[in-house]
């Protein structure tokens, strides 16, 4: 198996912490870089992969091609389905896939476009709008504040256990440091579940 990635991008560590998580060695999968700064993978080989020229994406040995982060984790957790990362229970896939879903629209979504509509990183692929980056920014740190509730209640965003959606959410505001977005000393509770999962030896992957 291969994934093309690039190491220093959010939803590639994401897959790299699910597996580490999982116990895939990396020596189990080759892992391709590809550089975005450089539009390696807007290229026609890798388009052929996944037509949206984004990444990561998984290739099976057999030539499959699986892109989107929740798809190649859904993947995984289907042929390694312990520890579970998505639920084994009715109610425990719906919350954690509920949880993931707000997650990725609310925090991850919301400090990519930041990035690139504020920084420019990508102004030779697309039309920055600061304003727009701006308010995605602030969108980003108001959902801080939903976690913050949520944690006072829950050790894990999803319930008891770690799942998928900590390791989005700790992808999400890792990165967002990059735009200066960052948890507030008064956010207690997402501190503590912050240092919680940040101890993990996933978070090194």
């Amino acid at each position: 198996m291969k994934i093309y990635e690039t190491k220093t991008a959010p939803n590639p560590r994401r897959v790299r912490m699910f597996l580490a998580e999982k116990g895939i060695e990396k020596s189990q999968v080759e892992y391709v870089q590809v550089d975005i700064q450089k539009g390696e993978n807007l290229s026609a080989e890798m388009r052929a992969k996944n037509p949206l020229g984004k990444i990561p994406i998984l290739e099976l040995d057999d030539g499959t091609c699986i892109a989107e982060t929740d798809a190649i984790c859904t993947y995984f957790e289907a042929i390694h389905p312990e520890p579970s990362l998505l639920g084994t229970t009715p109610i425990e896939k719906a919350t954690i896939s509920m949880w993931q879903r707000q997650v990725e629209m609310a925090l991850m979504l919301q400090v990519g476009m930041c990035f690139q509509h504020t920084t420019g990183y990508f102004k030779d692929r697309m039309v920055p709008v600061p304003e727009y980056g701006k308010e995605a920014g602030i969108n980003a740190s108001k959902y801080f504040n939903i976690l913050e509730r949520r944690l006072e209640l829950n050790e894990f965003i999803a319930g008891d256990t770690f799942s998928i959606a900590d390791i989005t959410a700790q992808c999400a505001i890792d990165f967002a440091r990059v735009v200066d977005i960052r948890i507030k000393d008064e956010q207690t509770n997402l501190q503590r579940w912050y240092d919680n999962v940040s101890s993990r030896a996933s978070a090194k992957a």
